[in-house]
């Protein structure tokens, strides 16, 4: 698995980060973050973070900070497989330092993947997850 961070691996659109938005299958709360995930049926996971003005006031500090969570997704990326996971922002995280910041992502992505259910129990990409009536 390539440990890039190419365009293939961000969440894009309006449309991917609704979809993570509206039926979560994953959570991890930690201090001054919410971390969303949502299974995406490929063979790698993808980003989007979500940091907004009200929550990071100075646009260098929102900047700083999507480079850290950047880095720290694509460092532990192979723990991560097959999310779309949306990083959301809170008032306080951009009184984090780097060292803190990496030490919390790194946390929160361990417990992203221990609460992910089976990768092997998922249903093939035929069939349907959602129960019939």
């Amino acid at each position: 698995m390539s440990r890039g961070f190419g365009r293939e691996k961000r969440l894009l659109t309006p449309r991917q980060f609704k979809a993570v938005f509206d039926s979560p299958s994953g959570k991890a709360p930690g201090k001054s973050v919410l971390l969303l995930a949502r299974d995406n049926q490929l063979d790698h996971s993808r980003l989007g973070l979500v940091i907004g003005k009200k929550s990071v006031k100075l646009a260098v500090e929102r900047n700083r900070i999507k480079r850290q969570i950047r880095e720290s997704f694509r460092l532990n990326q192979h723990n991560l497989i097959a999310w779309d996971i949306v990083v959301v922002a809170r008032k306080g995280l951009g009184d984090l330092e780097n060292a803190e910041l990496a030490q919390q992502f790194g946390k929160l992505w361990k417990r992203l993947a221990r609460n992910r259910p089976s990768h092997d129990a998922e249903p093939s990409p035929g069939t349907s997850d959602t129960p019939h009536a």
